[in-house]
């Protein structure tokens, strides 16, 4: 049986649209229309509010915590067309680390590659297109790249391939499809496959966990039910 182990009073003013457990299980991130992230410390099944991060124009969409071994790292997402990264600052402050303002339109997921890949994120836009950032330690800095028209009308959801040994990710949009992205020996992203099946938007996509070498499960969800 399933219980309930506790509840968290979030204090956001408007919808939550996200909640999102760091590595350890030790903070709780959530997102709201009310334009507010809020980080909550989670102990002993009680959340204490430690923080207010304030910065987006529009509601949040999507949270996503980066691996620890980069520091504390928080990534989000919104309708004012920006994705922001955050970082905890060693006397418990937040700041922001880099905003990303190139997308024409809402920026509706966020998701990190695996570590060994270094600190690098995918962001899904409602204006049909993909973007990367990647973490260039020698410049300090990110480095961006875009997947332009990766999906008819809009890119609703990202998701990284686990796998280690190639740069890869699924996505979901408007246009009904799943479509499998790579980055090839020059370093262009391409359609390794398009996923039809559903029959209306896709609204998340998630990659699992890898089983083995040989074999890969994604899971998508629809409009279509």
């Amino acid at each position: 049986m399933v219980s309930v182990q506790s509840t968290v009073d979030t204090g956001h003013e408007d919808m939550v649209h996200d909640a999102q457990m760091d590595y350890y299980g030790t903070k709780l991130a959530t997102c709201s229309s009310d334009r507010s992230i809020k980080i909550f410390e989670v102990k002993d099944g009680s959340q204490t509010h430690v923080a207010d991060l304030k910065g987006h124009e529009g509601p949040v969409w999507q949270l996503a915590w980066a691996h620890p071994r980069y520091g504390t790292i928080l990534a989000s997402c919104s309708y004012d067309r920006k994705v922001i990264l955050w970082r905890e600052e060693r006397n418990g402050s937040w700041s922001q680390l880099f905003v990303h303002a190139s997308h024409e339109s809402s920026v509706n997921s966020v998701h990190w590659g695996p570590f060994e890949q270094g600190l690098i994120l995918a962001c899904g836009s409602s204006d049909g297109s993909i973007s990367i950032l990647k973490y260039v330690s020698e410049t300090n800095q990110w480095d961006t790249e875009k997947i332009n028209n990766a999906h008819y009308i809009g890119c609703n959801a990202v998701s990284w391939c686990p796998e280690t040994n190639k740069k890869k990710l699924v996505s979901g949009g408007c246009d009904n499809m799943v479509k499998i992205w790579s980055q090839d020996e020059a370093g262009n992203w391409v359609a390794e496959a398009k996923l039809e099946g559903h029959s209306d938007w896709i609204r998340d996509v998630a990659w699992a966990p890898s089983l083995s070498s040989s074999r890969s499960i994604i899971a998508s969800c629809s409009q279509d039910r």
